[in-house]
């Protein structure tokens, strides 16, 4: 079960004192690995859905200890959330897993990153193939309308080595059709296809695996990738992103960036 605290009233939440501080409006441990948290949004920050930032906190030396975070919330969104590890001795996850509603986080406002629609090239169906928090960058895109106009289908494949650590991503799916603000648009467009590699669970293996041997594409009842319809996008490790990769190049389907768009992205900026 994930764990909130309350929702800071915007009376009582502190002002920020530090450069690009924002204040933490609410915190959620899903288990003792994950969790994620909002913040408030500076008002001259504009992003594209999917992108990342550069946040943190101070160190033990006054000076702040940054990483890239992808930025978990919609384009339109009045607060900015994220998706985090706990690294027990990690220089940032160990002081930013203990943060509380109240306390201020350093966001540098200059978004940048390669998941983005605008690399994509326009097609028909969209994959989303991601482990662990690399569903972050996902998060965001599955709350942005722009993604169901473009799309008639979209796939949202996560792998996590337990099924706890599917909560976040399957509570996201499962609200988005009867969400007040974009549901009309979400539909019956958006499938979740979760695995799961070490706990026991309806899908066992890699999304790699899967799509490898085609029961991915046999379980959702479609044809393997096509680079004339299908776009994936992938976040997640180094041999994640490595492995879809080939798949794509296999399957006919090129590399694409935000100054040259084509059919599959990938993630290469990680969190520390």
């Amino acid at each position: 079960m994930s764990k909130d605290t309350a929702t800071a009233p915007a009376t009582e939440r502190a002002k920020p004192v530090l450069p690009d501080a924002q204040t933490v409006t609410k915190v959620t441990h899903y288990t003792d690995r994950l969790f994620s948290f909002r913040l408030t949004r500076p008002r001259s920050l504009r992003f594209r859905s999917g992108e990342f930032v550069m946040i943190g906190l101070l160190g033990d030396n006054g000076k702040p200890l940054l990483r890239a975070y992808s930025i978990a919330s919609p384009s339109w969104d009045e607060e900015l959330e994220f998706y985090s590890i706990k690294v027990q001795d990690g220089p940032l996850t160990s002081k930013l897993q203990n943060i509380q509603v109240g306390d201020e986080v350093i966001v540098r406002p200059k978004p940048v990153g390669t998941l983005v629609l605008d690399a994509l090239l326009p097609g028909k169906r969209m994959y989303f193939i991601a482990t662990g928090t690399g569903i972050a960058p996902f998060a965001s895109l599955m709350r942005d309308p722009d993604l169901y106009e473009r799309y008639d289908e979209v796939i949202m494949c996560h792998t996590c080595r337990e099924v706890a650590e599917l909560k976040y991503g399957a509570d996201l799916v499962a609200s988005l059709a009867d969400d007040p603000l974009i549901g009309e648009f979400v539909g019956d467009k958006l499938r979740y296809y979760p695995t799961t590699t070490r706990e026991e669970s309806p899908k066992m293996g890699r999304v790699t695996e899967k799509m490898k041997d085609g029961s991915l594409f046999t379980d959702l009842g479609l044809v393997p990738l096509d680079p004339a319809n299908d776009r994936v996008m992938i976040c997640g490790s180094m041999g994640l992103n490595t492995d879809v990769k080939e798949i794509c190049e296999a399957a006919g389907l090129t590399e694409g960036s935000n100054s040259q768009p084509a059919e599959f992205v990938l993630e290469k900026a990680f969190v520390g």
